[in-house]
């Protein structure tokens, strides 16, 4: 077990949001260091031995083995089919109504801690080899948040990225390589706009009732795209950073050369090696079809208008973002 509390700041939401962007520009400061989706860690890192956002597969990057050794004792240790079978029990969308509870039952407890304990060591060790103060998990499913809920020695704050839900339709429509996967040629999944609909509402509605439970700030991705600066001074103090200008640098107009995460899956914007640059996509507006904007403008209208996203959003629109 490691001996240092782990802090981190878990980025939750439903992907194509922005996450990926958001966490490399965090991560260009070495007070925090950024893992990327560790849900996936089990599956793809462990099992398909994909490549981290350094560039190595997994097996041979050095970070993750020490960060292996110092949680573990090693990779070897870790009984994959036994955690996959616990991530199964516990870490679901399903799993949510009973994850939010006041109190569980000792023996959930016990399950739910069991699972939480495998991030919590990850997330320590991450902080112990490269000596942050704060580890970036941009897991994003609700679900993995509810549970760290229940992590003993864990200083978890949740970041609730939102995007405007015809954004992220149009993007889970588009057929995007996955470069991570070294020996064959992979895909992300696409979806449905009704499908992405669907998804978008329950994990947005699953981030309101977490904040009745744990530190939640919400931030819509037109809002970051706006001010990123802002936007990086803000999240540092809420995730109890200290103010550094050092931490902007990588938004200056020549910034200096990029620190490369170790992120376990993700957008394959974790393998540009080139300066980051924030804008708004707003291609959606004018490349999603009338037929798909509609049912996701109807589908996702409640939380929708709470977040802002008023109208139809066709192109040359006055409503908000």
């Amino acid at each position: 077990m490691v001996a240092v509390t782990a802090r981190v700041l878990f980025v939750g939401g439903l992907g194509r949001s922005g996450s990926t962007l958001l966490e490399l520009i965090l991560a260009q400061h070495p007070d925090v260091s950024a893992v990327g989706e560790v849900v996936h860690l089990w599956e793809r890192a462990l099992g398909g031995d994909e490549r981290c956002g350094c560039g190595e597969r997994f097996t041979a990057c050095d970070f993750w083995q020490r960060v292996g050794e110092h949680a573990f004792g090693g990779w070897s240790a870790v009984d994959r089919a036994e955690v996959l079978a616990l991530k199964d029990a516990v870490d679901r969308t399903r799993h949510i109504p009973r994850l939010a509870r006041a109190e569980l039952p000792a023996a959930q407890l016990d399950e739910v801690r069991r699972y939480a304990d495998l991030y919590t060591r990850i997330y320590a060790a991450a902080m112990a080899v490269t000596g942050a103060l704060l580890v970036v998990d941009s897991s994003k499913h609700a679900s993995t948040a509810f549970a760290l809920r229940w992590a003993d020695d864990l200083d978890l704050r949740v970041l609730h990225l939102v995007r405007d839900s015809r954004a992220v339709a149009y993007s889970w429509a588009k057929q995007v390589r996955r470069p991570e996967v070294v020996d064959t040629e992979a895909y992300m999944p696409t979806f449905s706009p009704f499908t992405v609909s669907k998804l978008w509402t329950a994990q947005n509605a699953a981030f309101h009732l977490l904040a009745t439970r744990a530190p939640v700030v919400r931030l819509r991705y037109e809002d970051f795209t706006a001010d990123p600066r802002g936007t990086v001074a803000r999240l540092r103090r809420f995730a109890g950073l200290p103010d550094d200008p050092e931490a902007l640098r990588v938004l200056d107009p020549s910034p200096a050369p990029l620190r490369r995460a170790h992120s376990i899956a993700g957008n394959p914007l974790r393998f540009n090696a080139g300066p980051l640059r924030v804008r708004q996509d707003d291609a959606w507006r004018t490349a999603l079809p009338s037929r798909s904007r509609v049912v996701v403008s109807a589908a996702t209208l409640p939380l929708r208008l709470r977040y802002g996203y008023v109208g139809l959003g066709r192109p040359g629109s006055t409503e908000a973002p």
